[in-house]
């Protein structure tokens, strides 16, 4: 294996969790200090990344990054957007990071972002990992404000088309933790009633006999799970309607 690296080539890795109140991201301490005037004290947060292996693929680049953070195997990564202006590098600050590093000024990256409940990282303490609001981040690197921002709008978009939510939410879900998800993201405030109306009337949501006891609450909550093979054979069945239904149309036009 070939560890050199490709100076000007990187992964950045925009790793969600969905709290109690908040959608978080997970971002790394930045730190450098060379006691020395003329340099300025790096002391922010930036997106965890690295520049990539020139025996490894992008997609093993990101895997590296996250099996550095937790031992389990994320699956849901999306490979997002591409970016590399000349201006990524913003202040002395990012320059002299750079240059600590051994790598180039301008670099290209190649971001992925991924969701999760945010108790499925477990920070240990004195780790230079930490979850910050979405919307209230710290002082963070490059572009990076610009990355997080990008990532959570797509995932936004993507929350009425694809099941993303499902990622955000334990394995085995109460329906109020569902819904809580999807207000967090687009916060809104949903209707209890309908939303669980709507709910129970999708067939990838499947009931389970187990339940839960939830802080608050006197009964045991109902679990559910999502099925993707089902949602998958529905997503199918649609496409295929609206490819039908596009050409009839066309034959009328």
């Amino acid at each position: 294996m070939d560890f050199r690296k490709i100076n000007n080539l990187s992964v950045d890795c925009v790793i969600f969790g969905l709290g109690p109140d908040n959608l978080n991201v997970l971002l790394q301490k930045r730190s450098l200090n060379l006691y020395n005037e003329n340099y300025p004290v790096i002391d922010d947060w930036i997106i965890p990344g690295e520049n990539v292996f020139k025996s490894n693929s992008l997609g093993q680049s990101a895997d590296k990054i996250l099996k550095d953070i937790s031992e389990d195997h994320f699956t849901n990564k999306k490979q997002f957007r591409t970016y590399g202006s000349h201006k990524r590098v913003k202040s002395d600050k990012d320059l002299l990071w750079v240059r600590s590093q051994g790598a180039e000024a301008r670099t290209i990256t190649v971001v992925y972002y991924l969701t999760m409940p945010q108790d499925h990282i477990e920070l240990v303490e004195g780790s230079d990992l930490q979850w910050f609001p979405v919307e209230s981040l710290p002082e963070v690197g490059f572009d990076h404000h610009l990355i997080i921002n990008d990532s959570f709008e797509d995932l936004k978009n993507k929350i009425t088309t694809e099941p993303v939510l499902f990622d955000l939410v334990p394995v085995k879900f109460t329906l109020n933790e569902l819904q809580t998800a999807f207000q967090i993201l687009l916060n809104i405030e949903l209707d209890n009633r309908n939303f669980r109306k709507k709910t129970l009337s999708k067939p990838y949501i499947v009931p389970l006999d187990d339940k839960r006891k939830v802080a608050g609450s006197k009964k045991p909550s109902k679990l559910y799970m999502f099925s993707k093979d089902v949602y998958d054979k529905i997503a199918e069945k649609d496409f295929m309607i609206g490819t039908i239904l596009v050409f009839l149309l066309k034959l009328f036009i």
